[in-house]
């Protein structure tokens, strides 16, 4: 019959009259050579993949125990400013976390891509394809992944629309990484070292007031001047001075547990007062404060309209106290324009009290913080031991002298102290006359002023020289590696999803490739003529055929794997093709056709 040969020599297949089909005559592979290896991919090998989502899968934990740590140790340090620290700064915020995540989202885009390149294939694999979801099917040139994910979902792909996806999702890893971490200027405290250079103990030169006059210079100056407490003074405590760890700190405090002086001046207002003008050069005042405690002086208005003093409350103090132990009265008396006379007393009993304190020192100027009681003082010491026995010196009253220049110094002593809190009352709003009409405006000034004043004095009198280690906590403004909790959280996500996801996604696409059997890979043009040249299907189509010419001519095709040569072979599908008959009967306008070529051969096919 014309057309057709014995099947010695067949040039048709007997599976279809619209082309040659060769691959019957194709040996058995191994029975003249060695079958090859079936080839797979790096990318795609399990381990390979399963490796790098374990990987993932611990980065994504990993950064969730680091936001962790940020968070409890106040970030992480870095080196100090320097050139090189500022390199290597830049280095850890941003070329780390970009070196990290870039091969990562490298090797997922690659996988992905193999996964789409794989997938004609694998259909082939399974068997009956038609030629759109098999030779015709091309998930790789498809630039916009948009595209894919849209003919991946139409012929039911999921395991590529679900690659797709996390191929998207591994873009948004470098931007992440790259933001996660930032340096801060934050308040950081750490353990140190300081040096206690004083400990308790009875100064030896005590008698010569350079101690108590320099005080009441600093106290006066602080009434002129607005100064604020002295560096290891704060209010009425004085603390044994330290030193900080050396090098630069920026805006630091150094926090420690020493010793601390606590001066309390008790004073109070009088239960009673009267101010009696004997005569226009004689005034007296008369203060009582409790029984047997009460006091005078007598002034001269002529000597000045504001006049004020201190002297010893001997009818308060015990018979044999010296006088630099004995409490005061402190005397302020004012004429006002109207001739008037304005005069009231204060009364101060001053004690100290020693503790093992808390505090802490601003490292930029000196200034003491809130001092916390933490335990009670029990080391011995000639301060609360003998000679001093707890006694506080009044520091405005002592014992005469025969030395011009100690009396010099005990008067202008005696002179400073009531004259820096008679300004300060006179700097209160309202004036000096407002302070005196206030019942405590007197005991409130004098109470600032005398205990700013024994509380510098302590410093030297009850201190000595001393040299020793104790630990501290240095809290400083410095550079800080931190997490940022909503990158960090977003990105651990993204680490642990893509991992588990594709982990999941490779398994079970290794599954699908189980009877796909490549010895090479199917990229170049000779692997691909190598597949299809004896399949014969390649005489329906011609170069320069576009895909919707070369859908039309393969209409009515289904393809597959062969298993024993691994070519590709076309089979027709007849249920199609009765199917397009009947919708021709039904008077459909469309209907499967055949070629011309390919018609002759069918019908002599069918009368053999």
């Amino acid at each position: 019959m014309s057309g057709y040969t014995t099947p010695s020599d067949t040039t048709l297949s007997p599976r279809s009259p619209r082309f040659r089909d060769s691959v019957h005559h194709i040996p058995t592979p191994g029975t003249k050579v060695h079958r090859p290896k079936r080839y797979e991919p790096l990318v795609l090998n399990i381990y390979v993949v399963g490796g790098t989502a374990l990987l993932m899968i611990c980065l994504g934990i990993a950064l969730e125990v680091a936001l962790r740590l940020s968070n409890e140790r106040n970030g992480f340090s870095v080196p100090e400013k320097n050139v090189f620290s500022f390199l290597s700064t830049q280095f850890i915020t941003s070329f780390v976390p970009t070196l990290l995540v870039v091969p990562l989202s490298f090797f997922w885009a690659v996988a992905d891509w193999m996964l789409r390149w794989y997938q004609p294939y694998v259909t082939l694999s399974e068997g009956k394809a038609p030629a759109a979801r098999s030779i015709l099917l091309d998930y790789v040139s498809n630039v916009i992944r948009l595209t894919t994910l849209y003919y991946s979902f139409k012929h039911r792909h999921w395991l590529i629309n679900i690659s797709t996806l996390t191929a998207l999702s591994v873009i948004f890893l470098q931007p992440l990484a790259g933001s996660v971490f930032e340096i801060l200027q934050v308040s950081h405290t750490t353990a140190a070292n300081a040096t206690s250079i004083r400990t308790v103990g009875l100064s030896a030169t005590i008698s010569q007031l350079n101690t108590f006059l320099a005080s009441a210079g600093y106290a006066d100056a602080a009434v002129y001047n607005n100064l604020q407490d002295p560096p290891f003074i704060h209010g009425g405590w004085s603390v044994a001075q330290f030193t900080a760890p050396p090098g630069s700190i920026l805006n630091g405090t150094l926090g420690v547990n020493t010793t601390g002086i606590q001066t309390f001046v008790n004073c109070t207002k009088p239960t009673s007062f009267q101010t009696t003008t004997l005569s226009s050069s004689n005034v007296e005042l008369q203060a009582n404060f409790s029984a047997g405690c009460n006091g005078s002086l007598s002034l001269n208005p002529g000597n000045g309209p504001d006049q004020f003093s201190v002297e010893a409350a001997s009818t308060c103090a015990p018979s044999n106290q010296d006088l630099d132990f004995q409490p005061v009265f402190f005397w302020f008396y004012h004429l006002t324009e109207s001739g008037d006379s304005q005069g009231t007393a204060v009364f101060c009993q001053p004690s100290i009290a020693i503790f093992v304190v808390e505090t802490t020192m601003d490292l930029n100027d000196g200034s003491l913080g809130n001092c916390t009681i933490v335990d009670t003082f029990n080391s011995t010491n000639n301060v609360t031991g003998n000679p001093l026995n707890g006694e506080a010196y009044n520091g405005v009253i002592f014992d005469s002298s025969n030395n011009t220049y100690i009396s010099a110094r005990a008067l202008a002593i005696g002179s400073a102290v009531p004259g820096a809190i008679y300004q300060y009352a006179s700097d209160q709003t309202g004036g000096i006359e407002s302070t005196f009409d206030d019942p405590d405006g007197f005991v409130d000034a004098t109470t600032k002023i005398y205990t700013q004043h024994l509380s510098v004095a302590a410093q030297n009198i009850y201190f000595l020289p001393a040299n020793e280690t104790i630990a501290a906590q240095l809290t400083s403004n410095v550079s800080r590696l931190f997490i940022d909790p909503l990158l960090a959280h977003l990105l651990s996500v993204l680490f642990i999803c893509v991992g588990i996801t594709c982990l999941i996604v490779h398994i079970l696409h290794q599954r699908t490739r189980r009877n796909l059997w490549l010895t090479s890979p199917p990229g170049s043009i000779a692997a691909i003529v190598s597949l299809t040249s004896r399949s014969g299907f390649g005489e329906l189509l011609l170069p320069y055929d576009d895909e919707a010419r070369m859908k039309s001519n393969l209409a009515g095709l289904t393809f597959r794997l062969d298993k024993r040569t691994g070519a590709i072979l076309a089979e027709e599908d007849f249920d199609m093709m009765d199917a397009a008959d009947n919708t021709t009967l039904l008077g459909h306008k469309k209907s499967y056709s055949l070629s011309p070529l390919s018609r002759i051969s069918f019908k002599e096919n069918v009368e053999s």
